[in-house]
C-alpha cells in the first residue's frame, strides 16, 4: 500500500474540512482492495488523553493486520485503512463527523469514540445508515438498551465491577458501613454512581450523599466539603482523569479522607498516578481488564503476554483496559469480517451478533443487546506504591486492601 506521509494528509484534511477539524488521517491509500474502518476520535479536548489512548492500540492492531497480508474476505485477503477525524470532545462535532465518515469517506464500518455519552451519538448515525458499529469503552447498560441492532461493545457492563468492588470492601472491612457518592453529570460516570446508589443500599450499606458535579466543572470544594461533614466510611467518586485528579487534590487541601477511597476509573490509568503521587496512593477502582490475567487466543497476538510485551517496548509503560479493550473491539470486527466471508454490512452484522471467540484481551461474545457478556470477575485495583494492584479475582490478586487512616 502507498504510504502518504502524515503531514501532507494532515494539511490536505485541513483544507477540506476548515478550521477546527484537524486531520483525517488514512494508514494506507483507498482502493478496491481496502477495508475502511471510520473513527471519530477525541485527540483534543478533555477527553485527549483517552483518545490517544485508542490511536495506540488501533495502530498496533493496524500493522499486525496488514503486515499478515489483511482480513480474510472469503479467501481473499483485504488490508485494511483507518480514516479517523479529532472531534475535539465535541459530542456535536462527533455526530457530524460520524456522518462524514458514512456518507463522504464511505467507510464500510466504524469504531465508537471513548465513552459512553459520545458511543451514544455516533451508534445512532450509524442506526440510520445500518453501519456496525464497535464500541471500544461503552460499559452503561442504558446505551445498549436503545434498541440499537448495530452496536456492539467489547466491555462488559458496569454492575459487574460494582458488585464486585462491594463484594471486596464488605469482605475485608465490615465494618464500613456510611458512603458518599459524587458523580459527573455525564452518561457513564452517572450510570456509575447511580448503580453504585441502588447496589450498595441492597447490600445494606447507607448513602449518606449522592450529588453530580457539571461536565468541565473547574472547582469541587464545596461538594467535598459537604462530604467532608458527613464523616463517611467510604467516599466513592465518578468521572474522568481529570475530573478525578483535581477532587483527589482538593480533598488533600480540604482534609477529607475516609477508611475507603473509590474513584472510578481514575487510578488504573497511569496519568492519573503519575499526576498525584503520593496522593494517589491506596486509592481503589474498578477495572475492565488487566494484564495479569493471561489469556489465550485466535487474534493478531495470540496471547495477552505477547500483546503486553509489544505494548511495553511501544509505550514503556504497562497498557490499561482502554488500550486493550480498543484493540479487541478490532479484533471483534476482524472475526466478524472473517465469519461472514464478505464486506456486507448487514452480514457482518449478524456475524458480530453471533461472535463467539476467545481473544488476548479474553471472551468477546455479545449478548441480545450487544454488549460482551462473556466477561466475568472484572478486576478491582488498589494503588499502592505507585502502581495499580489487582486485589480481585483470586486468579490475578497481587495485594491485599489497604485503609486510610
Amino acid at each position: 500500500m502507498i504510504r502518504v506521509p502524515f503531514g501532507v494528509l494532515a494539511k490536505a484534511a485541513k483544507a477540506m474540512l476548515g478550521a477546527g477539524v484537524v486531520s483525517a488521517l488514512m494508514l494506507g491509500a483507498a482502493s478496491a482492495q481496502t477495508i475502511k474502518i471510520g473513527t471519530p476520535l477525541a485527540l483534543t479536548g478533555g477527553l485527549a488523553d483517552e483518545g490517544k489512548k485508542q490511536v495506540i492500540a488501533y495502530e498496533m492492531w493496524l500493522r499486525r493486520i496488514n503486515a499478515a497480508g489483511g482480513i480474510d474476505v472469503g479467501g481473499k485477503k483485504m488490508k485494511v485503512e483507518l480514516v479517523r477525524y479529532d472531534y475535539q470532545t465535541n459530542e456535536q462535532r462527533a455526530q457530524q463527523l460520524a456522518e462524514r465518515l458514512i456518507v463522504e469517506d464511505k467507510v464500510d464500518f466504524l469504531l465508537a469514540p471513548f465513552g459512553s455519552g459520545h458511543t451514544k451519538v455516533v451508534a445512532g448515525v450509524a442506526e440510520r445508515y445500518g453501519v456496525p458499529v464497535v464500541a471500544t469503552s461503552a460499559s452503561s447498560e442504558s446505551i445498549f438498551n436503545q434498541g440499537y441492532k448495530n452496536l456492539f461493545g467489547v466491555l462488559a457492563p458496569n454492575t459487574g465491577s460494582i458488585t464486585n468492588l462491594l463484594t471486596v470492601i464488605g469482605q475485608s472491612q465490615p465494618n464500613v458501613k456510611r458512603i458518599a457518592i459524587l458523580g459527573r453529570e455525564d452518561v457513564f460516570p452517572k450510570a456509575m454512581a447511580t448503580t453504585m446508589n441502588d447496589l450498595a443500599i441492597k447490600a445494606g450499606y447507607q448513602v449518606q450523599s449522592m450529588e453530580f458535579y457539571p461536565v468541565n466543572t473547574l472547582d469541587l470544594a464545596t461538594p467535598i466539603s459537604k462530604i467532608k461533614s458527613l464523616k463517611p466510611d467510604w467516599i466513592y467518586i465518578t468521572g474522568y482523569s481529570k475530573d478525578l485528579i483535581l477532587a483527589r487534590k482538593q480533598m488533600a487541601d480540604l482534609g477529607v479522607t475516609a477508611p475507603v477511597v473509590t474513584m472510578i476509573t481514575g487510578p488504573v490509568y497511569k496519568e492519573f498516578i503519575d499526576a498525584l503521587g503520593k496522593q494517589a496512593e491506596n486509592v481503589t477502582s474498578a477495572s475492565w481488564w488487566h494484564h495479569s490475567a493471561q489469556m489465550t487466543g485466535d487474534d493478531p497476538w495470540g496471547s495477552t503476554k505477547a500483546f503486553y510485551d509489544e505494548f511495553v517496548a511501544r509505550e514503556k509503560q504497562d497498557p490499561d483496559y482502554v488500550h486493550a479493550a480498543s484493540a479487541a473491539a478490532l479484533v471483534a470486527l476482524q472475526k466478524a469480517i472473517e465469519k461472514a466471508k464478505t464486506l456486507d454490512k448487514a452480514k457482518v452484522r449478524e456475524a458480530l451478533a453471533t461472535l463467539d471467540v476467545r481473544t488476548f484481551y479474553g471472551p468477546i461474545k455479545f449478548g441480545p443487546n450487544g454488549m460482551n457478556t462473556a466477561i466475568t470477575g472484572l478486576p478491582i485495583i488498589q494503588v499502592q506504591n505507585g502502581q495499580p494492584v489487582p486485589l480481585f479475582p483470586e486468579a490475578v490478586k497481587k495485594g491485599n486492601l489497604r485503609v486510610f487512616k
